[in-house]
Parts: C-alpha cells; sequence; structure tokens
C-alpha cells in the first residue's frame, strides 16, 4: 500500500523534530520509548489507518460542570408540585417556553427553542443511571467511563473508541479544549490532544499575533472565566487521567502529541473565519474555533469542551439564567455556522453534566446536589423531539428525581448511529438503542 501524506508528514516529524532533538538528553527513557514506538508503528504501512477525520461523524462532547438544575432548564410549568417545592426559584407560568404537553425550556434557552422547532435539537429527560452518586468527581467519573455506579474503570468510554476504531490515527483524532485531557480520552494507546495556550506543555510561541489569539480562544479558561466560575462553583471536571507511561512520559507524551498537531491547528484557524456570530464568551470563542477546525479539514473525530458553573449551592436564579443563556447563544451560532459552512450534517453535539439537582430548594435560594436531569442533542441528523419521560415530583427516591433513561444508552445511540462503532464493544455490554439519531 503506498505511503500517504499524512504518514510522511508524522515519520519526517518523528526522526528530525527539534522537539525531539530537544527532549532526547532530559528524558532519553521516554524517548526511548516513545520515539521506537512510534517508529516502528510507521514503519509499517499496514498498521496505520488513511485518516477519514475529513468524512467521518464529528462528535462534540460539551459537559455542563458542577450539576445542571435540570428542573430550572425543562421546566414542568403547569405542575403544582413544582411550584410546592420550588417556592422562590420556580421559572412563573407563561415564562417557560413549550415543547410539548406541560413541558417547556427556561426562558434564556430561546435559541435553543428556535433549534427545536426547526428540527435540529432532541431533547432526553430523565438521563441518569442506577444507584446515582452525589459527589461531583465520582459521579463525572461514571460518566467519563460509563461504569456501573458499583464499579471503577479507569479507561473512558471515548478512549475505548479510539482504541477499538482509531488505531494509528494522528493525535488530534480527538481534541480536547481545556488545560488537561479529560477522563473520558483514557485510552490503552494514548491519543487526543490538549489545548490551552500556545505554549503550553511545550507547544511553539506563535509569532503570529492572529494565530496566537485563535489558540488562545481554544479553551476559554481565561481571566473573565476563571473570575465566573470562583468560589463554590464547579468550573470544569475532568476527572483522573490513567495510561501505562509514567507521569513523566504522559506530560512529554502529550507534549509531543501536541507538537504534531499544533502547526496544522495554526494554520487552520489562521486561514478560516466563522460565519455566525458568536457571543463573546468563553465557550462561544471555544465552539467558534472549533467550526473553524471543521471547515478547515482538521482529521478529529471527537471534539471535548466545558461549560462550568452549575454548581449553584446559593442565589442560583441569576447565575443559572447567565449560564444556560450562555449556553443557548454558543451551541446555536455553532448550529448556525455550520449550517452555513454546509457542515451541520457531519456534526452532533451532545451535552452532559454529572447529575441534576435536588426537587425542593435550599435555604440559601439554591440547589443540592441531585441526580437525574435532561440533556441535548443537536446537529444536522437529529430527529428533534422529546425522548423519555419526565420524571415524576410527586414519587421521589429521597427528595430525588428518579432517572428512566440510562445515559449509557445515549452512549451506544451515538456510537452505533453516529460514529459507526461497535456500542456493544466499546461499553462492555449492551443497552437499548434510542430514536434520537
Amino acid at each position: 500500500m503506498p505511503d500517504h501524506p499524512e504518514v510522511l508528514t508524522r515519520r519526517r516529524f518523528l526522526r528530525t523534530s527539534v522537539l525531539g532533538a530537544a527532549l532526547s538528553w532530559t528524558v532519553p527513557l521516554f524517548i526511548e520509548r516513545t520515539f521506537s514506538t512510534l517508529n516502528a508503528a510507521a514503519e509499517s504501512a499496514s498498521s496505520l489507518q488513511v485518516p477519514t477525520g475529513k468524512d467521518h461523524p464529528i462528535l462534540v462532547v460539551l459537559q455542563l460542570a458542577g450539576g445542571n438544575d435540570g428542573l430550572n432548564t425543562l421546566i414542568p410549568y403547569d405542575d403544582d408540585a413544582y411550584y410546592r417545592a420550588r417556592p422562590t426559584l420556580a421559572i412563573p407560568n407563561g415564562q417557560a417556553l413549550p415543547l410539548g404537553d406541560r413541558i417547556g425550556l427556561h426562558p434564556a434557552l430561546a435559541p435553543l427553542a428556535d433549534l427545536y422547532h426547526e428540527g435540529t435539537l432532541a431533547v432526553l429527560q430523565g438521563v441518569g443511571y442506577p444507584n446515582p452518586n452525589r459527589s461531583h468527581f465520582r459521579s463525572t467519573e461514571i460518566w467519563q467511563t460509563a461504569s456501573d455506579a458499583n464499579r471503577v474503570l479507569t479507561k473512558g468510554w471515548l478512549g475505548r473508541y479510539f482504541d477499538n476504531c482509531c488505531s494509528g490515527e494522528d493525535p488530534t483524532v480527538g481534541v480536547s479544549l481545556g488545560q488537561q485531557l479529560p477522563q473520558a480520552f483514557n485510552a490503552q494507546q494514548p491519543v487526543g490532544m490538549a489545548i490551552e495556550r500556545p505554549d503550553h506543555l511545550g507547544l511553539p510561541k506563535v509569532g503570529d499575533a492572529g494565530e496566537r489569539a485563535a489558540f488562545e480562544q481554544l479553551n476559554g479558561l481565561d481571566h473573565e472565566h476563571d473570575a465566573i466560575n470562583a468560589g463554590d462553583s464547579i468550573a470544569s471536571l475532568n476527572g483522573a487521567v490513567h495510561s501505562n507511561l509514567s507521569p513523566l512520559e504522559y506530560l512529554q507524551r502529550v507534549a509531543l502529541d501536541a507538537q504534531v498537531g499544533a502547526d496544522r491547528i495554526g494554520a487552520i484557524l489562521k486561514r478560516t473565519k466563522a460565519e455566525a456570530s458568536y457571543p463573546n464568551t468563553p465557550l462561544g470563542r471555544s465552539l467558534s474555533s472549533i467550526a473553524r477546525l471543521i471547515a478547515g479539514g482538521l482529521t478529529t473525530r471527537v471534539y471535548y469542551l466545558s461549560h462550568g458553573g452549575f454548581d449553584t449551592h446559593s442565589a442560583q436564579a441569576g447565575a443559572h439564567q447567565r449560564l444556560l443563556g450562555e449556553l443557548a447563544n454558543a451551541t446555536a451560532a455553532f448550529c448556525h455556522d455550520l449550517r452555513s459552512k454546509g457542515l451541520l450534517d457531519r456534526v452532533t453535539l451532545m451535552t452532559f453534566s454529572e447529575f441534576g439537582r435536588r426537587v425542593a430548594e435550599n435555604a440559601s435560594k439554591g440547589t443540592d446536589h441531585g441526580t437525574a436531569a435532561p440533556l441535548f442533542v443537536m446537529g444536522g441528523a437529529v430527529r428533534p423531539g422529546l425522548y423519555g419521560r419526565q420524571p415524576s415530583l410527586e414519587q421521589l427516591d429521597g427528595g430525588d428525581l428518579i432517572f428512566n433513561v440510562d445515559f449509557r444508552s445515549v452512549y451506544a445511540t451515538i456510537l452505533e448511529r453516529w460514529m459507526q462503532a461497535p456500542a456493544q464493544k466499546v461499553l462492555g455490554r449492551e443497552f437499548p438503542l434510542l430514536a434520537f439519531l
């Protein structure tokens, strides 16, 4: 089989990289393991797949970190129990944006209501898992590894997808916009890039001011974001990272992989532009960058990013309205941008949060850690509608909502019907598929 240009590029980098020369005297063990392994793979063309990211379906995973209050996101506006449980936080009847019988979106989500009626948004109700855990970190770990509540897994659900379906592809097959790779990316063979700033983990300095600004927009964890999410509010939750490499080797491998993709990403961001008006928020800037990378042909199958601040234990009303507005405005602009570029049919965006909030508001006019909550799936291939059932407010589990859609059914549907992957092999067992794709 003839060499593919991308394979030749990777070989040249591995054999002649300035980064390789610079690292060889500081971490010889890492260089010996990493370069010998990757060069051996490059020597065997049969061990590398031709990159398919330019025509493969793309998944964007958006984490709502901190535990989004699903009950004030998807509102049972005609249920008296809702108003009894939330005398100050309930959204008044008449303000919710109706989607179906007695169910409506928070008024700040008007752009998502438009997507719903345009046919590009599905809303999944009552999503959770058996024996829910109310710890931010453990529940995030459960969602990111697709494990049972009583079982600890180290490999992420997307990492297992990479292991099973993306062998030999460049590190840009998975791109996380953040300070580190999410636990969902943990794989037997480390893959994926985390991008925050051009100088992060040894990335080269970018000379062009516009190119540098584009890089700095990739993650959005800037001073504005840090200030917004200060105090008790959760900005992002990545979970533990596990690999077969030592910590030093792992960090240097991430740096090496980032170097492989940095020039390509910088060039794409420099020559592409947004076709929609994005809000000037960290999430808006990040989604704008993702749309530009997709339009520029980056061979990435999965993008991952976080929108934090949802741990609303006190004074929830204003903060939650702002967070939902930022979510709706940024994701709607992203969909409109992709549609303008003729790319919306190639992209599916899924939101998730580690848990919802309790039904009753607390004494601080906030809500505490709960269980089931809705999530959103949007894109050109999505079958719009409401899926699952709105959990009962009369039949609770110790004050919490009872889930009726296992989140791993959402994953299985996306893997099988969107990513063209064997869901049962990736998730370890079979889960019922849903009809939103």
